[in-house]
């Protein structure tokens, strides 16, 4: 991976960091082609200035950018989410109750859904209430708890709460990464814990999420799914970690984004 002087190399180890995860000071040094110690104070001063991690035992470690909130998100991989949303859309039937999370690609599914007929929908995500609020055919039903502004999705005990009074046809989530050893990757504990409950509350579980976001993992809390569920993805997604999911039990449908 080329980079252009040293301030272009530490800007791309800062990059893997959200695609990648962790990195030792021997992979970085062979895909930029330096030497290990020119790796070392790259990540020194990316430390230093906050970028980076130290973990113990003197190796470096990197870590995700900040969580990117959900209007930096929504213009991301677009024309994949439409078509993952599209398809969603088709597998839900008249006069089901479905559960909507929050997330872009979520979001997506619920514009698809504003022509819908004797539809409820429940949602913890603001980006599914502003899209069928006024929607004739849909029955919108909020969860309510505490924001979080970043997401733009409810959560906590309330939203724990509200769950556990209604059961769900199909429920669809999103994810800030997915693999096949420890499900889906989030910012948050509290979303970890949400969608878990989300997931045991639904007939049918599929979790929406682009090509990028598979083998992915930015941050370090995981959501842990009954057997069972689907992932929908398009077909740009790694495809030693399609195979994987799929040996793990998880139904893997490609969608072709245009």
């Amino acid at each position: 991976m080329p980079a252009q002087g040293a301030r272009g190399r530490r800007d791309q180890i800062v990059h893997l960091a959200t695609t990648t995860g962790l990195a030792s000071v021997e992979e970085l040094s062979r895909t930029f082609g330096v030497t290990a110690s020119t790796i070392r104070r790259d990540l020194a001063q990316l430390t230093a200035a906050g970028r980076l991690a130290r973990t113990y035992g003197g190796a470096m470690a990197l870590v995700a950018h900040p969580e990117a909130s959900l209007r930096q998100r929504t213009g991301e991989a677009f024309e994949a989410k439409q078509a993952i949303a599209r398809w969603a859309a088709e597998r839900i039937r008249t006069g089901e109750t479905v559960l909507l999370d929050a997330g872009s690609t979520v979001g997506a599914l619920a514009h698809e859904l504003r022509a819908a007929e004797d539809l409820t929908v429940a949602t913890t995500g603001l980006t599914a209430l502003q899209e069928l609020s006024d929607v004739d055919g849909v029955r919108v039903e909020c969860l309510g708890g505490t924001l979080r502004p970043l997401s733009q999705s409810f959560v906590g005990p309330l939203a724990e709460a509200a769950l556990e009074r209604m059961t769900f046809d199909r429920v669809f989530l999103g994810a800030d990464g997915v693999t096949a050893r420890d499900g889906l990757c989030e910012a948050d504990l509290r979303q970890t814990r949400l969608k878990e409950l989300m997931a045991r509350r639904a007939d049918a579980v599929y979790v929406l999420a682009h090509s990028a976001k598979i083998g992915r993992h930015p941050f370090h809390t995981w959501v842990q799914l009954p057997p069972g569920w689907t992932l929908v993805t398009d077909r740009a997604a790694d495809q030693d970690e399609v195979r994987a999911l799929r040996a793990a039990g998880v139904e893997v449908v490609l969608v072709d984004a245009e």
